[in-house]
């Protein structure tokens, strides 16, 4: 199959609208009591009516059998290649945070953490401290000097916060000090290539300074970094599809995303009650609205089964709204899966479905990891989300003679 990168000799001009609504780490698995998914524990009447009305299937966001990052995954949404065209996750939330970041800089993730006596990870989100918190500890380590090195740091949400470095000689190829679990002591950053030494021993000292300056705070005594990215060059969306298109996203890294390929973002509150009424007020300026609902995966982190289930059908609630507005092309996915009993992403296949008059519908299907399954799209890569949206919208002219 043709992805969306091949679009670009096709696209024609059409006045009709397509929104695609983002649910993050929308798959799971079944709960071992009851057999049944979180989705097909929740009851969401508008997703299934999209199932089985119009055309659904399943995503692989990546490749089976390969777990995706946020960035990636969304990335192959996007219609990029997620082997080539991956991001640092630094990067993305330095874009979404509207940071002064500039090419030659190479930005990092920034978590809270919590260290217990012997120096080892207890906890790495810090109890998800609010947003205030972060930003008072952001304060602190926004007073560390590095000779040589310029550095910036700003506050996320809870207990995520962002760090570019600025200086010569910088490179992006290094690994984080995130040991990804708890019960393991912070890992020392390093550099992948011999043109990021500059960047690890830059990291190394901040962190250095970040301990020393967060020694007695509670919970969050230290942060993690991991994450490196450097100032992205990216195809532009408008150039690849013909779409004036907008991102919305409470999550400045889901900005970050949708800034690093071109679309114009616009900033909300983290609730989706503001990022629908952001979508609202602007839909009738763009042809293209990316949104994006964030606690879905936050819930399947957590291992929270019950709490996604609800986020899940808060999330239907949403598609009703977006069904309102009339687009030509309605587009329900995720990036990945997030099953709430592995309490983290997963490579299993991602439900997908889109309403439009063209449609081709299953009456049979339902929105599940199975439902979808019986759908008349079948299983696709990501990176073909783009194309059928465009063909559903009426913007792709004939390939070939």
């Amino acid at each position: 199959m043709l992805s969306s990168e091949a679009t670009q000799g096709l696209i024609r001009e059409s006045d009709s609208r397509i929104i695609l609504f983002v649910i993050d780490g929308l798959g799971g698995l079944p709960d071992p009591a009851t057999g049944l998914s979180e989705l097909e524990t929740a009851c969401l009447p508008n997703l299934d009516a999209i199932a089985a009305g119009g055309s659904c299937g399943t995503i692989a966001p990546v490749g089976s059998g390969i777990t995706p990052g946020s960035g990636p995954a969304h990335l192959a949404l996007f219609g990029y290649d997620a082997r080539t065209s991956d991001i640092g996750r630094g990067a993305l939330a330095a874009f979404g945070l509207g940071m002064d970041f500039r090419a030659g800089d190479v930005a990092a993730r920034l978590n809270f953490c919590t260290l217990d006596g012997d120096g080892l990870v207890a906890d790495r989100r810090a109890g998800r401290i609010p947003t205030e918190r972060c930003a008072e500890l952001c304060r602190l380590l926004a007073e560390i000097e590095i000779p040589g090195v310029e550095v910036a740091v700003q506050p996320e949400l809870e207990y995520r916060a962002t760090a570019i470095f600025r200086g010569d000689g910088l490179s992006a190829e290094g690994d984080g000090s995130d040991p990804q679990q708890t019960g393991r002591p912070p890992l020392s950053v390093t550099a992948r290539q011999e043109t990021a030494q500059t960047t690890a021993a830059a990291a190394r000292a901040f962190l250095d300074q970040a301990r020393r300056r967060l020694e007695g705070e509670a919970p969050a005594n230290m942060v993690l970094m991991r994450g490196f990215g450097a100032y992205p060059d990216l195809p532009r969306f408008a150039d690849r599809y013909g779409l004036k298109a907008l991102g919305v996203a409470g999550y400045p890294m889901y900005r970050g995303l949708a800034a690093a390929v071109g679309m114009e973002i616009a900033e909300s509150g983290p609730d989706i009650a503001d990022e629908l009424e952001v979508v609202r007020s602007r839909y009738r300026d763009y042809d293209f609205i990316y949104l994006h609902f964030k606690p879905t995966d936050s819930a399947g982190e957590d291992g929270d089964f019950g709490k996604k289930v609800r986020l899940l059908e808060q999330a239907d609630r949403v598609v009703a709204e977006l069904r309102a507005l009339e687009p030509e092309v309605l587009v329900v996915t995720g990036d990945h899966s997030t099953p709430s009993i592995m309490r983290s992403h997963s490579w299993h296949p991602v439900p997908l479905a889109i309403e439009s008059r063209w449609s081709l519908p299953e009456p049979s299907a339902v929105f599940s990891e199975v439902g979808c399954r019986r759908g008349t799209l079948g299983e696709l890569p990501s990176s073909a989300v783009m194309a059928l949206a465009l063909a559903h919208a009426g913007r792709l002219d004939k390939f070939g003679a």
